[in-house]
């Protein structure tokens, strides 16, 4: 009668079949994002990585990473949570790269035992970066003073508005070197013996996943159903956890509990949407993407 019935269950359910639980993180990777687009940080994938981690029967959690990298620390905090879990459950965890894992998506996708991607994938991209613009004769053109009054000598550090100051500029390349060697020492531990010695490779230079596979850098090439039927058998099922989310994807501004609700809440909202998505548009575009 038991066999008889399981015959009518979804196939999830029976017996015979692998659920494998799919999270996907992809986008810039930032603390906060926009009214529309959601950034990626630890506090949106958390709630989707303890779901993942949570199936007690499944062999393997399974991460489609899909980012251009951003914020070293959101990268870091996220590749951590992931390590953390997958020590507690007990659980293998498979990594596969869809467009682009580069820079901190990089460092995300290296919390992966494995790292499958596509041939024509974007990985790597191992170094720091930061921009700015210098509106200096632009100001003098205009005819425009500008007036900075601090407390403390450095507190105006590289203020966009006034000229570059060499020791300004040292302390920054300073600073990007610590997060530099904290990068590298990341994918040194979790690459090991697998990675290639190559001048280049913690250079900021990026690779197709097909380069990937030779420098070491991802382990196979390949796609989520394939790999997890070929590992587990045709009876493994992909199941993508999902978050709940709001009509826009994730609180608006105006909804808050704090008073500051009203149009110019919502105004100050929809200005910040339109420069996330400058953000993360420049991002994607550093790799042809």
């Amino acid at each position: 009668m038991a066999n008889f019935l399981t015959r009518y269950l979804p196939r999830r359910f029976r017996s015979d079949a692998v659920t494998v639980p799919v999270v996907r993180l992809s986008g810039a990777i930032m603390a906060s994002g926009g009214l529309l687009r959601p950034a990626l940080s630890l506090a949106t994938a958390a709630p989707l990585l303890e779901k993942a981690f949570a199936h007690k029967r499944a062999p393997a959690v399974a991460i489609v990473v899909n980012s251009p990298g951003g914020s070293p620390v959101q990268s870091r905090l996220i590749y951590q949570r992931i390590r953390d879990l997958a020590r507690e459950r007990d659980k293998r965890v498979l990594v596969f790269v869809e467009d682009a894992a580069a820079s901190g998506g990089y460092m995300i996708a290296c919390a992966g035992d494995e790292i499958i991607a596509d041939p024509s994938s974007i990985v790597g991209s191992i170094g720091v970066v930061s921009g700015s613009f210098g509106f200096v004769e632009a100001l003098r053109k205009l005819g425009i003073e500008r007036r900075v009054h601090t407390a403390g000598t450095n507190k105006a550090t590289l203020d966009p508005f006034q000229p570059e100051r060499p020791e300004d500029i040292d302390h920054l390349k300073t600073l990007q070197r610590e997060v530099h060697e904290t990068f590298i020492a990341l994918v040194k531990e979790s690459r090991g013996t697998r990675l290639v010695e190559s001048d280049d490779l913690f250079s900021g230079l990026f690779w197709s996943g097909k380069r990937g596979v030779e420098l070491g850098l991802v382990d196979r090439l390949g796609d989520l159903r394939g790999v997890l039927r070929e590992r587990y058998g045709k009876t493994a099922k992909p199941v993508l956890i999902q978050g709940s989310r709001s009509f826009f994807g994730r609180k608006t501004a105006g909804v808050h509990a704090d008073g500051q609700g009203g149009m110019a809440a919502i105004g100050a909202g929809i200005t910040g949407e339109f420069v996330s998505t400058a953000e993360e548009r420049m991002l994607w575009a550093r790799y042809g993407l």
